[in-house]
């Protein structure tokens, strides 16, 4: 029987660190009177609310811990129950905390979250965060823009609606048409954000760097330093829109997709002004409906977008979530996609992008030996044998990349019960950061596109294309490959790939006809696999497609 769990005295604690801290803010605010305006003063009380509830939390699931575990023999069967239950208690506290505390807050539970190297309580509850807050009065922004485009800024405007179309925790953002007609979207930053942000992190930092000094076994004192970092890069919109241009230049011959342009003389560290797009979110399958276009087409130029970023730009767009990624009922297949928030970016390292191309084609052809030695240069060590079931969905010992058998199925599961979190944490801190970076913009996108009922393989074949592409690039010079002004050499790139990408998916299909999978489900698997991944409008698919049911048709075939 598992040990009752120790409910802590939350409000004694809160009410002492409350009173604690409020004294000391007090007799700081006294001493420095003079110094100190009634807006800084109210914004250092709610930080010392923030914080208290903050402690509070910690305190709570300290004891948690150290109570309910008390006595339980750590890889016992009752051990991992009892530590699931405590971690899921845990998880709803910093729930409570974020929704309760907003803010940067909110922002820390989704970056945690996302990071994946927490127990999966922890990344599923916190997951739910939703960055959405009360929007500012007008006459608040209105300063803010003041102070940054000048007292006569309004001047340069035909009209601003002072209703914001959207706010989150840093900012809110305004639509306005400017004297010569154009619609922009203004993204203005809150006054007292990067106060906050300083105010806060801090607070993040120090109950980290306490709970490893309580538990010596606790490796996330990273986790404050990382998030803060990011936080520092969202709150600069220059660099905000320096990325917006790299990024559409980057995409400049690809009609499918939009990045808003700049108006740098609108445009400040606190103030963005951005052309104005209007759409849906990618997952709002009732508007992809509404507008006739069909979802897994939206999906595969998503798919696209992200795979060219990842394996021929190594520029990645940090946080590909739906609010970020809108359906524009314009465009010359029906519509098009509108890439927003560009506050967040990762730059590859060059060497990495070769290697994560060279991984990608080994993980769709199967070859485990080049797996575990690309797995050795990324540093996984021993879970380089992980890497096919985290992208591809299949077993390191698996022949065919559609998925995998139900006896590899009861093996792996095995296997992974298996394992510790102290493994999962040791894999993910062995890996470099591009390697991280990917893996969460890569869930992203599988979590959108499940949404929308597409078939993975769509992923497996978008990712292997460009994986190909990203490869030939680097062996004939990549700078000219990025480049789309030389038109004939990228069309001589684009044949030689389609050629190499062609051979990749026979062996493969070669590999799952004369696999042991019986004769029935062989058909389906690989039918689904040509429908999926090559597409019956493509005449080399037809071409293919058509040879494998003549194959699968002969008189000696056994089903």
């Amino acid at each position: 029987m598992a040990p009752k769990p120790f409910n802590f005295p939350a409000k004694r604690t809160t009410a002492i660190f409350l009173l604690t801290a409020t004294t000391a803010a007090a007799a700081a605010a006294t001493a420095n009177s003079d110094n100190l305006s009634a807006d800084k003063i109210r914004a250092q009380i709610h930080g010392i609310v923030r914080t208290t509830r903050a402690i509070s939390t910690v305190a709570s699931t300290v004891v948690d811990y150290e109570f309910s575990l008390r006595g339980l023999q750590k890889h016992s069967d009752q051990y991992h129950q009892t530590i699931s239950q405590v971690h899921q208690r845990s998880a709803e506290r910093f729930l409570k905390l974020c929704e309760a505390n907003k803010g940067f807050y909110v922002k820390a539970g989704q970056f945690i979250a996302s990071q994946k190297v927490l127990p999966r309580e922890y990344s599923s509850t916190l997951s739910s965060l939703q960055d959405q807050v009360s929007p500012l009065p007008f006459k608040v922004i209105e300063k803010v823009l003041k102070d940054n485009l000048g007292p006569d800024f309004s001047e340069k405007f035909l009209s601003i609606d002072e209703r914001p179309i959207g706010a989150a925790s840093i900012a809110q953002v305004h639509y306005a048409v400017l004297k010569s007609g154009q619609e922009v979207a203004i993204k203005v930053q809150y006054p007292w954000i990067e106060q906050q942000m300083h105010f806060d992190t801090r607070t993040m930092y120090f109950l980290s760097k306490t709970i490893a000094w309580l538990y010596p076994q606790y490796r996330f004192e990273w986790l404050p330093l990382a998030f803060a970092k990011t936080v520092s890069s969202e709150l600069d919109f220059v660099q905000e829109a320096r990325n917006s241009e790299r990024a559409a230049k980057n995409f400049r011959n690809n009609k499918m997709v939009r990045i808003p342009d700049v108006f740098w003389e609108l445009t400040t560290r606190q103030v963005l002004t951005m052309q104005f797009y209007t759409g849906h979110k990618i997952d709002d399958l009732d508007f992809l409906n509404e507008i006739g276009v069909d979802p897994e087409k939206v999906a595969k130029s998503l798919i696209e977008l992200f795979a060219e970023m990842i394996f021929v730009h190594g520029y990645i767009h940090g946080d590909p979530h739906p609010g970020n990624v809108l359906v524009s009922p314009e465009g010359h297949n029906g519509f098009s996609l509108v890439l927003l928030d560009h506050a967040v970016y990762r730059e590859l390292d060059e060497e990495f992008r070769e290697d994560f191309c060279q991984l990608w084609e080994a993980l769709i052809l199967k070859d485990s030996k080049k797996t575990m030695w690309l797995g050795e240069r990324f540093g996984a060590g021993k879970y380089s044998r992980y890497l096919p079931i985290i992208f591809t969905g299949t077993t390191i010992e698996s022949k065919y990349s559609s998925g995998m058998s139900i006896k590899e199925k009861e093996t792996m599961k095995h296997e992974l019960k298996s394992l510790m979190f102290e493994d999962l944490f040791s894999f993910m801190e062995s890996m470099p950061p591009d390697f991280i970076a990917i893996l969460h913009v890569d869930a992203l996108l599988r979590s959108i596109i499940r949404k929308m009922d597409v078939s993975r393989l769509i992923r497996l074949l978008t990712y292997t294309k460009y994986a190909v592409y990203g490869r030939l690039c680097s062996k004939l010079d990549g700078e000219l490959c990025k480049m789309p002004d030389f038109a004939v050499k990228a069309v001589f790139l684009s044949f030689i790939s389609t050629l190499r990408y062609f051979h990749i998916l026979i062996k493969v299909l070669i590999g799952a006809i004369f696999d042991s999978t019986p004769w029935r489900q062989k058909v389906k698997n690989i039918q689904n696999y040509l429908n999926c991944k090559i597409g019956s409008s493509d005449f080399w698919g037809l071409l293919v497609h058509s040879a494998f049911l003549l194959f699968c048709m002969r008189p000696n075939a056994s089903f």
